[in-house]
């Protein structure tokens, strides 16, 4: 990462582990990531990678075992509730599953003006009720439903209600948690598109998490993949696409479905294997049990990200 550039996010030896029966569990190990203002980092990889946990962590939902969570060059792991609190003002999530995540007890101008309410952040009920049908009309919710409850909303509405919520404070930063993973494929390109649109007005920083690599490529600015808790590649969205540097990037790529005909003889690298624990695992390449080109270099020391060029990382010996 260069020196002088000015991240709005950081990350430093990040970690986030969990005591289970059986011993350790690394779900985030020693990730290294940085945002910049305005931007997207796409997160990929395959469920239980350590992606979810990953944001959370950032935003002190999960609290990290160790290392740093620089926010605008405050680290966020050592804030008390004072700041704390100024720092969820400024750093918002938006869930997964948009029925699970709205209280559904609550209208949908009650959901929307919580975090205003919660925080004491407008002087009067028209003040509220100004703010609250003015993010409706933002995230395309018409004001006819202000009195709905989630349960007589589809999902796309429900999660325009989620996007709301969390854009209501006026965030610089959001973690996007699989928002359209839970949504009808024509609903997804609604939602992305409004996604877009919010950063591009609003400067927006996102860290976007996905298992799906079509819409990562059409959303982020960089990547990064991530394996069994470990960031395994990272860089520019348009470098990992044109030029996968490690054998499970490239696998995942080879996964897309391609809606071409003529392509259907095409070569598949098709892994093997076993998955290997994140219990308490031992040093060396999580992949290897599952990666073609592995050696015995592999399974005997953890594997550093390297730069490859132009910001391009990979952690892999194998060339």
């Amino acid at each position: 990462m260069s020196a002088d550039t000015k991240y709005l996010l950081e990350t430093r030896h990040l970690k986030k582990y969990f005591n289970t029966p059986r011993g350790l569990l690394h779900a985030v190990d020693d990730v290294d990531l940085a945002i910049r203002p305005g931007q997207t980092l796409g997160v990929v990889g395959e469920s239980g990678c350590g992606k979810s946990t990953l944001g959370r962590a950032v935003l002190r939902l999960l609290e990290p075992t160790s290392g740093e969570v620089l926010f605008d060059g405050e680290d966020v792991t050592k804030m008390g509730k004072p700041e704390l609190k100024q720092f969820r003002n400024r750093a918002q999530i938006i869930f997964q599953d948009p029925y699970a995540s709205l209280n559904p007890r609550m209208t949908v101008y009650e959901i929307i003006a919580e975090p205003l309410v919660a925080g004491h952040l407008r002087k009067s009920s028209a003040e509220l009720e100004h703010d609250v049908f003015q993010m409706m009309d933002t995230v395309g919710l018409a004001a006819r439903l202000v009195n709905a409850y989630p349960h007589e909303l589809d999902g796309g509405r429900r999660q325009r209600i989620g996007i709301a919520r969390a854009l209501v404070l006026q965030p610089q930063f959001i973690v996007c948690d699989e928002p359209v993973s839970a949504l009808d494929v024509s609903i997804q390109a609604q939602i992305l598109n409004l996604l877009m649109d919010l950063q591009r007005d609003r400067g927006l920083a996102y860290m976007f998490i996905t298992h799906d690599l079509s819409v990562v490529k059409h959303i982020s600015d960089e990547i990064a993949v991530m394996y069994l808790g470990r960031c395994v590649e990272r860089g520019p969205a348009k470098a990992i696409f044109a030029n996968p540097l490690h054998p499970y990037t490239q696998a995942l790529l080879q996964a897309i479905p391609v809606p071409n005909l003529s392509r259907r003889g095409m070569r598949r690298e098709i892994l093997k294997g076993e998955v290997s624990s994140p219990i308490d695992p031992k040093p060396g390449c999580r992949f290897a049990a599952r990666c073609p080109k592995a050696t015995d270099a592999c399974r005997g020391q953890d594997v550093q990200l390297t730069d490859r060029g132009g910001g391009h990382f990979c952690a892999c010996l194998a060339d």
